[in-house]
């Protein structure tokens, strides 16, 4: 097992900058997961990471020592794909020793180790079935054991449950999760799905346009996102997002206002999750109409239009709303933030 640090870590492709200026220690068994949108630059880190890329600038240390000019296959870790990359031709259990063979070992060695690993992923029954007589969980476990077999200090996971259904996705983050704690194998996760990142995570790292927008558990960039992009990727739905102007310290808005003491005059723009949102029984701080009302089963999320915001408001199941109907929202102050209208970055 080995930690990681990334020192000042770019890359570019010609006048292209997919990554700029990264700075990470991740610790030695920790659950780091990157996320953020497609070209954001953290499939490259990761590619990075690997060995597949060298990097422009910066230096990438596993266990303390520098690997820029190590070779892939020396840096002693393991990798688990979208495509799982199984070879069709081989039995599970071949799939899965074919590293040990690389490798040379005893076949007893072989062996024993792949049944170890089998077991781990509930596939030890089986190791004489072919890639191709498996659903697509099975040979997602199959990658894994694949990956887990070696013993390697560092696992990299580039998106591996993208491919399967909502359910197995959902049973699958439990097991990965569960697996990799069991193992204590520090493991480097590429995602775009902020539920993937937020259920798997020890620590999320949020890339945009090349660069690290927020690092924290997954608890601190929910409750509390540096800027509006991060307030707009975490969480589902998403923080709702309004723009008006702070005058003598109240926020002006087309649809009411509300109180912003300390905050000074000119644009701003405040966040609020739909959960800290509630109907109001007579004034509240904004007002519009239903746009819609969608029924989730365990609650009912109402998109409410106000002047050109469109506000997202989670309620109890029986508490749907009329489309086109008037309605009045009371925001929690507690639970409100601030951020910038030039930059978005976070005020308060």
């Amino acid at each position: 097992m080995a930690s990681v640090e990334l020192s000042n870590l770019q890359k570019t492709f010609g006048a292209f900058t997919a990554l700029e200026q990264l700075n990470l220690k991740i610790d030695d068994g920790e659950f780091l997961v990157l996320l953020g949108p497609s070209g954001c630059g953290k499939s490259t880190t990761m590619r990075l990471v690997a060995g597949l890329e060298e990097p422009t600038a910066g230096d990438i240390l596993i266990g303390g020592r520098r690997i820029n000019d190590v070779p892939a296959r020396d840096r002693d870790l393991a990798m688990v794909f979208q495509n799982y990359a199984l070879y069709p031709h081989m039995t599970v259990g071949e799939n899965i020793g074919y590293p040990l063979k690389i490798a040379r070992l005893p076949r007893a060695e072989r062996e024993s180790r792949v049944r170890e690993a089998a077991e781990k992923v509930e596939m030890a029954h089986l190791l004489t079935r072919r890639p191709g007589e498996l659903s697509g969980g099975q040979r997602q476990r199959v990658a894994l054991a694949r990956a887990i077999v070696r013993t390697p200090q560092l696992f990299l996971m580039d998106e591996p449950l993208s491919n399967l259904d909502a359910k197995l996705r959902t049973v699958m983050r439990a097991e990965l999760k569960h697996l990799q704690k069991e193992l204590g194998t520090t493991t480097i996760y590429v995602t775009h799905d902020q539920v993937e990142a937020m259920t798997l995570a020890d620590r999320i790292v949020i890339l945009n346009d090349a660069r690290i927008q927020q690092i924290g558990t997954p608890a601190e960039v929910y409750a509390r996102p540096d800027n509006t992009f991060v307030a707009s990727f975490i969480g589902s739905p998403p923080m709702n997002l309004i723009e008006g102007q702070v005058e003598r310290g109240t926020f002006a808005h087309a649809g009411g206002a509300l109180a912003l003491p300390g905050q000074p005059d000119g644009p701003a723009i405040i966040g609020i999750r739909p959960e800290d949102i509630a109907v109001a029984h007579g004034a509240g701080d904004l007002s519009g109409t239903v746009f819609s009302s969608e029924l989730l089963g365990d609650s009912t999320l109402l998109n409410v239009r106000s002047g050109e915001a469109m506000i997202a408001v989670k309620v109890g199941p029986t508490e749907g709303r009329e489309m086109n109907s008037a309605i009045a929202l009371h925001f929690d102050a507690a639970k409100l933030h601030v951020f910038d209208k030039a930059t978005g970055a976070r005020r308060a």
